[in-house]
């Protein structure tokens, strides 16, 4: 490839992130990556055939990712989040810590056995809902849900797309995952929790609503949740034995969709229209966008210089290639700078204490910013979709406290524990 050539791949590939980052008039992230995969296709910069392979190294992710959408709206539409919101107001009894309590407690189950996207997509409406029940600010719970959807990511495999990515649709069984990633899970779940207490602290000092009326769950709302519960079952299960995530996950969103609305004699139409499908194409778009560096030459680059600084100490190195995957993955989103890292992965065959800190440094790093991570955007779709909102400069002031901190105790726990 000519050094032109690799200038205007940098060029487009560079612009088109900026633009899903910045989302000028608003409009949708694909867009944006969509155009850039595409501006590389016409000019001739990527070939066709490339593009299109890399379109279809997602597939697991589409599919696991459609599972996990559909059973947020049906859950929406169902009632369910409106009834888990009393429910957790009913049992904070008054208390702004107790609320925070429950809510990022709930969000590490659902992170841990459903996926940080789901838990920004199916958590934050709920949030929302007993914020307004709670009559408090709405924003601690907020922050509580979005920074726990990646703090608690590595605990399982399914636990975030990110890890099929980073791992090539390959992750480890379960056991070994576990060996791994128990010990720091924890210390990052603790730590960012006592991090956000700390930065939250005066709005969490203020009392709430001690009495609310939990909304009955009739036949919808209870098939809903059961599919739910269902599908965390067998995502546990289909882990255990290593298979991918993205089939299992997109059948049992279907299966449960097609429960509910057959129980509710409805149609699938406002269900499927409800759906953030934008996030499908957004995520191809970075796939495509990935290659084209590839092509460019700096994947053989940086494995080059992972390689270098391995030879001088592996824990040493882990923790920097963990430490600067982590700030960029909130240059670039976490999903291409995990399709980078696999790719190093791939070309160097590390040694697994490297991958597994690169591995904590892509699911933990997004914390720092609003736009580190695809569960991130799904959070702050959802944060419009009630009607509020968050800026850039808020999640930051939030996340210098909050991430560093928990990547620090996480990289520790696997790298000299």
């Amino acid at each position: 490839m000519t050094a032109h050539a690799s200038w205007a791949i940098w060029a487009i590939v560079s612009t088109s992130t900026a633009l899903v980052l910045i989302r000028p008039y608003d409009w949708p992230e694909a867009i944006w990556a969509v155009a850039g995969a595409a501006a590389l296709v016409v000019l001739r910069l990527l070939p066709a055939d490339v593009a299109w392979h890399a379109v279809g190294q997602g597939s697991d992710v589409y599919l696991f990712l459609t599972g996990m959408m559909l059973l947020s709206e049906i859950g929406r539409e169902a009632g369910l989040f409106d009834w888990a919101a009393a429910l957790a107001v009913g049992h904070a009894r008054g208390s702004g810590w107790r609320l925070f309590a429950l809510v990022y407690g709930v969000g590490v189950v659902v992170t841990t056995f459903m996926s940080n996207d789901a838990a920004a997509v199916v958590l934050t409406p709920a949030v929302v809902a007993a914020a307004r029940k709670a009559r408090i600010d709405p924003l601690p719970n907020l922050f509580a849900c979005a920074m726990v959807a990646n703090a608690a990511s590595f605990v399982l495999p399914m636990s975030n797309p990110a890890n099929i990515v980073l791992y090539g649709n390959h992750t480890p069984a379960l056991g070994a995952w576990l060996r791994s990633f128990l010990l720091p899970s924890l210390a990052s779940i603790v730590v960012t929790y006592l991090a956000l207490g700390w930065t939250q602290r005066r709005a969490l000092a203020a009392r709430c609503r001690k009495e609310v009326r939990a909304p009955a769950l009739d036949g919808r709302g209870r098939l809903a949740l059961a599919g739910i519960v269902a599908t965390a079952i067998v995502l546990l299960v289909v882990s255990s034995r290593d298979i991918p995530l993205g089939p299992p996950t997109a059948v049992m969103g279907g299966l449960t969709a097609a429960a509910v609305w057959l129980k509710g004699r409805s149609s699938p139409v406002a269900t499927i229209r409800s759906v953030n499908w934008a996030v499908l194409p957004l995520v191809a778009g970075l796939f495509v966008l990935v290659a084209a560096l590839d092509a460019t030459g700096i994947v053989d680059t940086l494995a080059a210089a992972l390689g270098a600084l391995a030879r001088g100490g592996v824990r040493e190195a882990a923790a920097i290639a963990g430490t600067l995957l982590a700030v960029g993955s909130n240059a670039t989103n976490n999903l291409p700078a995990g399709l980078v890292a696999s790719a190093v992965i791939g070309r160097l065959q590390p040694d697994r204490l490297i991958v597994d800190a690169l591995l904590i440094g892509v699911d933990l790093g997004p914390n720092l910013s609003v736009t580190g991570s695809l569960a991130t955007i799904l959070w702050l779709v959802n944060v419009r979709r009630a009607g509020l909102d968050v800026s850039f400069w808020q999640f930051l002031k939030v996340g210098l406290v909050a991430m560093p901190a928990a990547l620090a105790a996480a990289l520790a726990a696997r790298l000299w524990m």
